[in-house]
């Protein structure tokens, strides 16, 4: 009956209502294992037993003590100069310290005794009401506490020591929760890649017997959205064979590139919305990277490449490979004319993050933009003193609200001022980081013009 009784308010109540009954159960469980211990040892101490030896009520330090004809028999012993049975001669009270003070360690005996008894009943009290508590906890509560051991700020490795595989491990009962809990198997990381040649045949064996522990984890998310790393230094092809089966589960994925082999096809991953793509290696990665993007999902709006670089060349490739579906992105362009076409590359963006390094005699046609509303810019100019990126002369942007600038060196106010003349925007927003130089003029220009205008002492922050 309690197990029902506990189970149906589990249903019953909320997530949050959930975590107050576990809290509140575990707080009663602790209390009453300190008003259990509190009262055994008050009735040891404070109640008046009576002594084997005298016959009298026994004081609290007797109870400590135990019986005090041990101390009686040292103190005797002490004081009268008894005859030794070694010496033959009178005993010295150092005698007795040194040789037979075997009362004295009766007494040390009894109490290190008495510490241990109280510690093995303190110890038996607490390991045998906590986990009794733990076991008799809703599978429904049980889950929700599992969902918090998930590392918040870390991607889900494959290990028997993290959460969730730790959870399988514990007990039968809590395996059987955690493998029947999809939530906990949506997200992973896995890499792949063979330091060199000689390693091939056995990191490819290793590679086998890794690839079956990833697709049991897969298979537990039972058809849920799904969250993945990838990180490859060699042929995708067994990473893409390896999640063949879970493709259209894929809406968020991470590609990290550690080699020019490739490219990683992700065409297949028709739900696709988050993509992310990062290089781990210099020099030309275009052979890897750019086949990779030149068919995009129909579903993908988002991608994350900020320390990828493009320039035109590249960029004109994209052309009719999906990107005018996109309505976020973040990107480094190498060049004016390829942070303007990116715009008229990606018509439907509504957030822009561009970092660009910009060389003053690039030409760039003007470009319109109708969507854009968030517009987040960091640069460097090549031999241009006045740190004009050349941008704001080509971009008319109607709909802009926010714009965060990142920069070190002189901001180009003439050519900003003219841009918003251009554009007739509602700008609600600015953002400079401490780096930008500007003057106090300016600073109270913008003050009047826009309802919050911020310098933020940290540049990574404005490109957060």
């Amino acid at each position: 009956m309690d197990r029902l009784r506990e189970t149906t308010i589990a249903r019953d109540l909320t997530v949050g209502e959930c975590q107050t009954y576990f809290l509140l159960e575990i707080s009663i469980s602790i209390s009453n294992f300190i008003r259990v211990n509190m009262q055994t040892f008050n009735s040891n101490v404070d109640s008046p037993s009576i002594s084997a030896t005298t016959g009298e009520p026994q004081t609290p330090l007797d109870v400590i003590f135990g019986d005090d004809s041990g101390l009686e028999t040292v103190t005797s012993n002490i004081d009268s100069p008894s005859v030794s049975a070694t010496t033959g001669g009178p005993r010295k009270p150092s005698d007795v310290a040194i040789g037979e003070d075997w009362g004295l360690e009766i007494v040390s005996n009894s109490v290190s005794c008495r510490q241990l008894q109280l510690v093995e009943d303190k110890g038996n009290t607490s390991h045998t009401s906590l986990p009794s508590l733990i076991s008799r906890l809703p599978t429904e509560i049980l889950s929700e506490i599992f969902l918090y051991c998930l590392p918040e700020d870390e991607d889900l490795v494959y290990a028997s020591k993290q959460a969730p595989m730790l959870l399988t491990k514990i007990c039968r009962r809590w395996r059987e929760i955690a493998v029947g809990l999809p939530r906990l198997w949506c997200s992973l990381k896995v890499d792949f890649w063979y330091e060199d040649w000689k390693t091939r045949v056995s990191s490819h064996a290793d590679w086998q017997m890794r690839a079956f522990g990833y697709d049991s984890w897969l298979k537990r998310s039972r058809g849920r959205p799904l969250s993945l790393r990838l990180e490859c230094g060699n042929d995708w092809s067994e990473l893409q064979r390896l999640l063949q089966p879970y493709v259209q589960q894929v809406s968020s994925l991470s590609l990290g590139f550690i080699s020019r082999d490739g490219p990683f096809r992700i065409e297949d991953f028709q739900a696709l919305k988050d993509l992310t793509v990062r290089k781990y290696m210099s020099g030309d990665y275009s052979r890897a990277i750019n086949p990779s993007l030149s068919k995009l999902p129909v579903n993908l709006r988002t991608i994350n490449m900020r320390n990828v670089w493009f320039n035109r060349q590249q960029l004109d490739s994209f052309a009719d490979s999906g990107w005018d579906r996109l309505t976020h992105l973040e990107i480094s362009v190498d060049g004016r004319h390829a942070g303007a076409r990116i715009l008229s590359l990606c018509p439907n963006l509504s957030s822009l993050k561009m970092t660009g390094s910009f060389n003053p005699g690039q030409t760039a046609e003007p470009v319109k933009h109708t969507n854009l509303q968030s517009l987040v810019l960091s640069w460097t100019v090549i031999r241009n003193f006045t740190g004009d990126p050349g941008l704001f002369q080509v971009m008319t942007l109607p709909k802009l609200r926010m714009l965060g600038v990142s920069h070190r060196g002189p901001w180009p106010h003439e050519s900003f001022m003219e841009f918003l003349t251009r554009s007739k925007c509602s700008l609600e927003r600015l953002v400079f980081d401490s780096q930008v130089w500007t003057t106090e003029e300016e600073h109270a220009e913008y003050a009047t013009l826009f309802p919050s205008f911020e310098i933020i002492e940290d540049p990574d922050a404005v490109l957060m």
